[in-house]
């Protein structure tokens, strides 16, 4: 669902985050090149971080989730996202893909297994991962489950959106023409994708604020900028990217991630849950848990969507400490 928060929505300056201990471009194939970087005591404990979107990038500030005497922290942007070359590629890019990527990148660093950690988009390449490769998984945190399908989506901008922001419902769906708003995700994905930027332009723009407004506890506005759609600012990246996976089903079977839970059996996790959150709400969390005995449930109340919503990040670096002391090696 929605990326990450921006690292300067936190209140202190995190260009303080420590620089990475080593960066490289990543060829994993079809004409696509990853940027992964290592942070932390080489010697410790293997932890990859997933950020969300599909199609935001990691950020600085997410390093300092790991404790970087005790972790080995793997960040990595996903393909056509953040610093990944070509940027906005869509082209073999997939979950299956992204799933391969990782192997990729485990293998080449020399890692046997890590613990896996991911919030919203995040989540769901982690639960994919996890269940494609168990083995290679030693633990798992994730924040604002997302299992990838269709429902959710519908009950977020279609159910979620007009029950709490009616204002913001009515514009969303007032960027389409009146014979498109029966069935408007479709819609918009279709629109997002289209080469004319006279078309995709608005619905991109209009798609991000949706979604931007709804990521956050409390929002400075609740309206869509409607007479700046056409403007200077620059287009937004993300929406490209969650229009191609989402057109997709996010390139999986029917609540495949529900259906291969079981392969999560022995693994250790930990999820991390806003009570207030209208993109990822605590249902699909509490749906998850009931399926995988071996995670536990932490719901932070007063929070929302965001990383950095009141306790959240406070509780994802708790949730990665405790976990961490659940792994044997």
């Amino acid at each position: 669902m929605a990326p990450d928060a921006k690292s300067e929505l936190r209140s202190d300056d995190s260009t303080r985050a420590a620089a990475p201990v080593s960066s490289r471009m990543l060829a994993v194939g079809d004409g696509h090149e990853l940027y992964v970087e290592t942070n932390g005591n080489a010697d410790g404990l293997p932890a990859v971080y997933l950020h969300g979107g599909p199609g935001s990038g990691c950020q600085p500030d997410q390093r300092r989730l790991f404790d970087p005497q005790r972790f080995q922290a793997v960040l990595f942007d996903q393909r056509g996202a953040g610093r990944s070359r070509p940027k906005g590629g869509r082209e073999a890019n997939t979950l299956p893909h992204l799933i391969a990527d990782m192997e990729l990148v485990r293998t080449t660093l020399g890692i046997e297994r890590w613990l896996v950690v991911g919030g919203s988009w995040g989540a769901t390449l982690a639960l994919a991962y996890a269940q494609a490769h168990p083995d290679r998984v030693s633990g798992i945190v994730l924040r604002a489950t997302f299992l990838g399908t269709r429902a959710e989506l519908e009950g977020a901008f279609l159910s979620s959106l007009p029950r709490f922001y009616p204002e913001l419902s009515a514009d969303f769906l007032g960027v389409l023409p009146e014979a498109e708003r029966a069935a408007p995700l479709d819609a918009y994905w279709r629109r997002i994708l289209d080469p004319d930027p006279a078309v995709h332009g608005p619905a991109a723009r209009a798609w991000g604020e949706t979604e931007a407004i709804m990521s956050q506890i409390g929002p400075k506005r609740h309206r869509l900028e409607i007479n700046a759609k056409a403007s200077d600012r620059p287009m937004p990246s993300t929406p490209f990217m969650e229009a191609h996976y989402f057109a997709h089903d996010c390139f999986m079977r029917p609540d495949q991630l529900m259906q291969g839970a079981h392969a999560l059996a022995g693994i250790p996790g930990i999820i991390v849950q806003g009570r207030y959150d209208l993109l990822c709400p605590p249902a699909t969390a509490h749906r998850l848990i009931a399926v995988w005995p071996d995670a536990e449930l932490r719901i932070v109340d007063a929070a929302g969507h965001l990383l950095y919503d009141p306790g959240i990040r406070e509780a994802v670096i708790a949730a990665i400490n405790d976990v961490a002391g659940k792994i044997t090696t």
